[in-house]
């Protein structure tokens, strides 16, 4: 119901997560969940934001998302990152040990992307996986592959992209913290010999991801958002908490930036939120991932935030894709 108010509102497309085993993503398969979406819309793009890579086989993944860029005709996104940075669980419950996240995910991109492009077949010999194959069936529609975006969620990782000239994902940040760094990556990627062009349509292709509701006055914004929010980072936060006290296990400690909802959480007027997103939009960045929908938030709430939205700050904000 989301996916298709969305398109009926003028949104561009549609992002889904991957997370297992606390409710975070009740569809938990955002694959299968994608063809849902695709086969019940006819114009928004579908985007992953992420597909975790180091819990899949590469070869498999790389099958679905090219089956699923048949049936979207050009609609997909694969957006793709190592795995979550905080939820040790995910990688326990697919009996994969969390520090091999990292490298797992580069060798499957680099698979996934073989995989795609190997007109006569492909092969691999890594650490992880040693595959040789003929070409993949179905071919994938968008050629030579679907659009791929790389989440980075630190400065270092959205460098190492700028050195390879590709766009990125960015998770939330301040909107300081979010213009510094795309300020260093369009410097990283100019010295790296890229041309202005270029850079642009690297920029044009990034997207970051704010958390918003939309409220009838600020007060009320404030109110509804802030009770939502923080209700939503503690039920995320309460399966590490229980695994690191029962387990002694984690990764790192969850984001203060994010759980912070003065940051975290854009909540406000429609005028409120055009006015910050304006400021995001000017840097050249080309779209912004937004939640709506915040934890317990009644389904009436979150699709009223999503209505005055789209009437009054998507008018304002045309040079961003949402």
């Amino acid at each position: 119901e989301e996916a298709k108010t969305t398109e009926e509102l003028g949104f561009d497309g549609v992002w889904l997560a991957e997370h297992h085993f606390d409710g975070n993503c009740c569809y938990v398969d955002p694959i299968t969940f994608a063809s849902a979406i695709l086969a019940s819309t006819e114009k928004i793009s579908v985007g992953f934001a992420v597909a975790q890579l180091s819990l899949h086989h590469p070869i498999a993944l790389a099958e679905q998302m090219s089956l699923l860029d048949n049936i979207a005709k050009g609609r997909l996104i694969v957006g793709v990152g190592r795995g979550t940075a905080y939820n040790i669980y995910e990688y326990e419950g697919y009996g994969i040990n969390a520090e091999e996240a990292q490298e797992r995910y580069q060798e499957a991109e680099e698979i996934m992307l073989k995989a795609w492009t190997g007109e006569d077949g492909f092969s691999h010999e890594g650490k992880f996986w040693q595959v040789n194959g003929p070409a993949l069936r179905p071919r994938p529609f968008t050629h030579p592959h679907p659009m791929t975006l790389r989440a980075a969620s630190s400065e270092y990782g959205a460098t190492e992209l700028a050195k390879r000239g590709l766009p990125f994902l960015m998770n939330v940040q301040t909107d300081e913290q979010t213009i510094a760094r795309f300020q260093v990556y369009k410097e990283v990627m100019s010295e790296a010999g890229f041309s202005d062009e270029h850079i642009a349509k690297c920029m044009s292709e990034s997207w970051v991801w704010r958390n918003i509701y939309v409220g009838e006055s600020d007060t009320e914004a404030d109110r509804t958002g802030t009770a939502n929010f923080i209700s939503m980072i503690d039920h995320r936060a309460a399966t590490r908490e229980r695994i690191a006290a029962e387990q002694g296990k984690q990764i790192t400690k969850s984001n203060p930036v994010y759980r912070d909802p003065k940051i975290g959480l854009l909540a406000g007027t429609s005028s409120t939120v055009a006015e910050r997103l304006h400021n995001l939009a000017s840097v050249g960045i080309g779209g912004v991932m937004i939640q709506f929908h915040l934890g317990p938030m009644e389904r009436e709430v979150s699709k009223a935030s999503m209505h005055r939205f789209a009437e009054h700050v998507l008018p304002k904000i045309s040079n961003f894709s949402t």
